[in-house]
């Protein structure tokens, strides 16, 4: 039987036609299908010829994704780098223009009189002026500055309680008062745009560490140093700011003693980062010229007592030369009651000051107030000194005062060495009345620098812990 010609090659043709259907129609859209599959996850398309490896399953798949990731990289990297070089420009015009101030100043020194006077309401004028600054023209200039294009990111991540949120009252509340004026009040220097941010803030709260992780009694501080390395390691893969700096233009804020040991969660961190902390100790680690000296303000049921918001008159007479009450916490106190407790009627130096006396009333009614470190090296009393108008007597080792840079601290306070401490009537007692008048007026002028405000007013505490961050992200020392 012959079969006919037409169907001899048939099945031939069949087969080359479904190879052909394999080859150059099945493979491209197989191929095609993977590529939206993978870039659609980033919202790129990916060309083909970056898929042609021989690479198989999920390693293809971990292929197009890093090539998009990169693509992406590139491009943010090249978008930033532009923004960190208009942030730097307006930075160097800045250091242009306090440099100016500092050239001028030299041979005019605004030093020599009591800082202006502003009536309430008039922080808008106010001119540092007196001799409580360092100096006073190249600080009104810094600040002025640092008014005009200072920005802080606060990174949205973590959670409460441990981050967002810090204590508002007792003897660590301006922790919770700096965190909650950065991220709920009015103020101009936040920005939600992290790449037009000079500084980017931490938020987490270490003495809610020690409230919702520590153990009592255990001084097992390991799980401070988990929390704040995890929160680093987790802004670090989400966001790209921390990993181009190590995080030198980061900054947490603590007022708790072991701040300097959650730091060390992240060895970045504590040897790079600013951070801002109530115990600025030299002697473990606080290096004053990245770290940040918080003042600590001990608030009672979180407001300032009324005894202390119209101290008396400068005609009412102080009966006491200087006054203490505290426990024998730390190193030095031990010396202070041993020399003075109930040894002087003029030096009122207790333990546990009797239920029937006034703490603050003796703090009105002293010329000196005493403030011995306790454990750490910060003392609430400092603070409540200046707001009692009762020029303090710091008494420490390894301290860095607040605002430092800024603040000509013998201006407005004693500082006495510890080995002096058998010494202290003898001491305070050779300061003479003009010298003392001198000093209370500049503890009148400085109170304004110490004083927390709600919301948050030019030249007050929250101002000054911002000036002090914005002095380190410029890298300048104010002298």
């Amino acid at each position: 039987m012959d079969i006919p010609r037409k169907y001899l090659f048939s099945p031939i043709l069949a087969l080359i036609l479904l190879s052909f259907i394999v080859v150059v129609v099945l493979r491209p859209v197989q191929l095609l299908k993977f590529t939206t599959i993978a870039g659609s996850k980033r919202g790129h398309s990916v060309p083909l010829d970056r898929l042609r490896m021989k690479l198989s399953g999920e390693n293809q798949l971990h292929a197009v994704v890093s090539s998009i990731d990169l693509r992406r990289n590139k491009f943010s990297d090249r978008t930033a780098a532009r923004k960190v070089g208009k942030l730097e420009q307006t930075l160097a015009a800045a250091r242009a223009s306090m440099r100016k101030a500092a050239s001028e100043s030299e041979g005019e020194r605004s030093n020599h009189s009591v800082a202006a006077t502003v009536h309430d309401g008039g922080d808008r004028h106010y001119v540092p002026a007196g001799a409580i600054y360092r100096n006073a023209r190249l600080f009104h200039r810094s600040y002025q500055e640092m008014e005009k294009i200072f920005k802080v990111y606060v990174y949205p991540d973590g959670d409460l309680p441990i981050a967002h949120d810090g204590p508002c009252k007792d003897i660590y509340s301006i922790e919770g008062r700096f965190l909650h004026e950065m991220e709920h009040g009015p103020g101009r220097f936040r920005t939600n745009d992290p790449n037009a941010a000079h500084v980017y803030f931490l938020p987490f709260s270490v003495t809610w560490m020690v409230k919702y992780l520590y153990t009592p009694l255990s001084y097992n501080l390991t799980p401070l140093k988990h929390f704040v390395s995890d929160y680093v390691r987790l802004i670090s893969m989400r966001h790209p700011f921390w990993n181009t700096t190590r995080g030198a233009d980061h900054f947490m804020l603590s007022c708790h003693d072991w701040a300097p040991h959650a730091s060390q969660g992240n060895p970045f961190l504590y040897n790079t980062s600013i951070r801002v902390m109530c115990n600025a100790n030299t002697s473990e680690g606080f290096n004053p010229r990245k770290d940040v000296s918080l003042p600590e303000i001990h608030l009672y049921g979180g407001d300032v007592s009324p005894k202390l918001l119209s101290p008396p008159s400068n005609s009412t007479p102080r009966r006491y030369l200087a006054f203490f009450s505290g426990g024998l916490h730390g190193p030095i106190r031990p010396t202070l009651l041993r020399h003075w407790k109930n040894h002087d009627g003029d030096i009122r130096v207790y333990e546990y000051l009797p239920k029937d006396l006034d703490y603050y009333s003796f703090m009105l009614d002293s010329k000196f107030c005493l403030c011995p470190s306790g454990h750490e090296v910060a003392s609430p009393r400092i603070v409540e000194a200046i707001y009692a108008e009762c020029v303090p007597v710091i008494l420490s080792k390894y301290y860095v005062l607040p605002f430092s840079d800024v603040l000509q601290w013998e201006a407005f306070s004693v500082q006495v060495d510890v080995s002096d401490i058998p010494r202290l009537k003898e001491i305070l007692s050779a300061i003479s009345e003009d010298e003392y008048w001198k000093l209370k007026e500049g503890v009148k002028a400085v109170r304004k620098h110490f004083t927390l405000n709600r919301p948050a007013k030019r030249f007050d505490v929250f101002h000054m812990i911002l000036h002090s961050i914005w002095l380190r992200r410029l890298n300048i020392q104010l002298r």
